[in-house]
């Protein structure tokens, strides 16, 4: 690695990490909270994420047969709602970079008796180890804003993808009205104090309230998948924008793009 690499910064919350650290204290996050992150997602949510987790699995447009990666899966609620459209005839991949989190995900999944359907995998967004064209969705919730080069993560979702396929983005966004902007930011500024409460820890739910904050708002996000290659981009969102669902699809073989006027 360069020398000028190495002084590369990014930001972890709102603080400004080189960028070979940012992975490793995600980690550090994801691994004090794994065993009590369901909890904790009910508490912050009030129990919406679970109605969002359901309209991003109708979005996904899953049949049976086909085959999905759940990344950023963590404890596995999309994945295991996943298992039963797809069938025996399909896959789920179960995957996430963290393996505290994969290992929670792994429990739940025996213990509901899905294993035959759903696989695991330990990766790294950026640089996905599957090959070219070999899902018919990618989704990926409250995964995105954690990892340090996005652009990278969204063309590695794209190469995976089969032609017409679909990447599916759910993640915390940027809300329209700026009344509910604002008293959202302060319901948010309690999360630490529930993360303490519960998980005996505030300091990374510290770090998952400023994540939020700088994660792209819709329309940048937008944008990043467009030029990750995908098409036909756009967003839903929810809740008034406090969250937003992505969906782009990968250009048919057959595409041609339009010529410029």
């Amino acid at each position: 690695m360069s020398s000028e690499q190495e002084q590369d910064t990014t930001h972890f919350g709102y603080q400004q990490v080189p960028v070979a650290e940012k992975q490793q204290r995600v980690a550090e996050v994801f691994r004090s909270v794994a065993q009590r992150y369901d909890i904790m997602n009910d508490v912050m949510s009030m129990g919406s994420h679970r109605l969002i987790k359901r309209f991003t699995i109708e979005l996904s447009a899953l049949r049976k047969g086909h085959k999905v990666l759940d990344l950023a899966g963590g404890t596995g609620d999309l994945a295991m709602k996943f298992a039963p459209i797809v069938g025996e005839q399909g896959q789920v991949i179960l995957a996430d970079i963290n393996d505290a989190m994969l290992q929670v995900g792994r429990d739940r999944v025996i213990d509901k008796g899905l294993a035959n359907i759903i696989d695991f995998a330990l990766v790294n967004a950026e640089t996905l180890p599957f090959a070219d064209n070999t899902f018919d969705c990618v989704c990926i919730a409250y995964g995105l804003r954690n990892v340090t080069d996005k652009d990278k993560a969204l063309a590695s979702m794209t190469r995976v993808l089969k032609p017409g396929g679909r990447v599916v983005v759910l993640e915390f966004s940027k809300p329209r009205n700026p009344i509910l902007g604002r008293a959202y930011d302060v319901y948010s500024n309690l999360w630490p104090i529930a993360g303490k409460m519960i998980t005996g820890d505030s300091d990374s739910y510290r770090y998952l309230v400023e994540s939020i904050r700088m994660h792209p708002d819709q329309e940048t996000l937008l944008g990043m998948m467009e030029n990750a290659g995908l098409i036909n981009c756009r967003f839903h969102d929810v809740m008034n924008g406090i969250c937003a669902i992505h969906i782009g699809f990968k250009p048919d073989l057959d595409f041609t793009a339009p010529a410029e006027a």
